[in-house]
């Protein structure tokens, strides 16, 4: 593998020298200060890429390249924001970085309800509790119908929770839905929350899976002519929350966007968290049927204390998902075409010697050392073992 790392530029508080010391080869990284919609210019994609290269290492991922809210709803000026996309595509491809990650989850990205869930021996993690969401949703945000998309189980159970917490429990759930990430979701209000959801009334499951697959076939021809890859990372979480669809969440929608966009360059990150996030998927039968069109990785695990409640693991192989099977097939699929892939170290804890530095949230330092430690292991006792790998 290509051991590879995020960083959020100028702003990180992880540093670039930091960053090589850790043993990354590969950075993954983006214009952040770019919003979505805009044309990334040569200019500062050649001026990131050497501050990267001037560090000792090269950036060859980009994550992300944001698609604007109205070329998910095909509403507005989604036309010209097509066009800027394909002339960002062609820019990044001038400065030789030619694979993109992206995802097509309406108005958030991934979504929690807690960012500082405690471990045992005092770390903290991000936390995911559909019970509290629920709440959130039906009696905190109120959004009209709420309690529609609930069975009366959950909505029983939600209730329940939500009135036992307390008045910081219950901000703490909602900065933990509302909190943006840089370059893709602002930092929102409920009421600027509430006032996207209603943009996408009207915009059910096939809809946006329709808007989905004509975006990826316009920007096609500026993939086969370019080299680009673009790499969808996978729905977080795996099921519609706030009443809004997810389209990208398993084996079925994988290979049906493969059915409908045929181009080898429209392709997966193979995300195990994102997939654990549903205890049907199977992150290493994914691996295995469309390891041919995985161009990025990002490894991680989650342990489930309830069926609808997860945090993310204390080790990045022990959890849900079987990470040695998972990555004895990703060694095969390197060795099959020939080349090293992309892989991140994905959320890692918080631990001491990063409490009190401005990490966001998911990236420290020493919690995604330790993964990226952890994957490395994982690769060379593999190989050890298995000596055709």
């Amino acid at each position: 593998m290509k051991q590879g790392w995020r960083w959020y530029g100028d702003a990180d508080a992880i540093t670039l020298k930091e960053i090589r010391q850790a043993g990354v080869t590969d950075v993954v990284a983006a214009l952040y200060e770019r919003k979505p919609g805009e044309v990334w210019p040569v200019k500062e994609i050649k001026a990131r890429a050497k501050k990267v290269k001037d560090a000792g290492m090269v950036w060859s991922v980009v994550e992300s390249v944001p698609v604007h809210e109205e070329i998910k709803k095909r509403t507005g000026n989604y036309r010209q924001y097509i066009e800027n996309y394909k002339v960002t595509l062609r820019n990044l491809a001038k400065c030789g970085i030619k694979t993109v990650c992206y995802n097509f989850m309406p108005v958030l990205d991934w979504t929690r309800s807690n960012l500082a869930y405690a471990l045992p021996h005092g770390s903290t993690c991000l936390e995911y509790n559909a019970h509290e969401l629920a709440g959130f949703h039906m009696f905190y945000l109120k959004r009209p119908g709420a309690e529609k998309e609930y069975d009366a189980k959950t909505k029983a159970r939600a209730s329940r929770l939500w009135k036992k917490l307390s008045a910081a429990e219950k901000k703490r759930v909602a900065d933990s839905v509302l909190c943006g990430l840089p370059g893709t979701v602002d930092d929102l209000t409920p009421e600027e929350f509430l006032a996207q959801l209603k943009t996408y009334e009207g915009i059910d499951d096939r809809r946006l899976r329709e808007n989905m697959y004509a975006f990826l076939n316009e920007i096609t021809p500026v993939l086969e002519e370019t080299g680009v890859n673009m790499c969808i990372h996978p729905d977080d979480p795996p099921h519609p929350i706030f009443g809004l669809p997810r389209i990208l969440s398993n084996a079925k929608d994988i290979a049906e966007m493969y059915r409908r966009c045929p181009s080898k360059h429209i392709g997966l990150t193979l995300c195990t968290g994102s997939l654990g996030g549903d205890p049907q998927n199977d992150a290493v039968a994914i691996m295995k049927r469309f390891g041919s069109r995985v161009y990025f990785c990002h490894f991680r695990n989650l342990e489930y204390t309830d069926d609808k409640v997860f945090h993310e693991a204390q080790c990045h192989l022990c959890g849900n998902t079987d990470m040695p099977r998972l990555f004895e097939e990703f060694l095969k699929e390197e060795k099959r075409r020939g080349e090293k892939i992309v892989v991140r170290p994905d959320h890692g804890r918080l631990l001491e010697i990063d409490k009190g530095r401005k990490c966001y949230c998911g990236y420290s330092y020493g919690g995604r050392l330790i993964g990226l430690a952890e994957l490395r292991g994982l690769e060379i006792g593999l190989k050890y073992a298995r000596k055709g790998l």
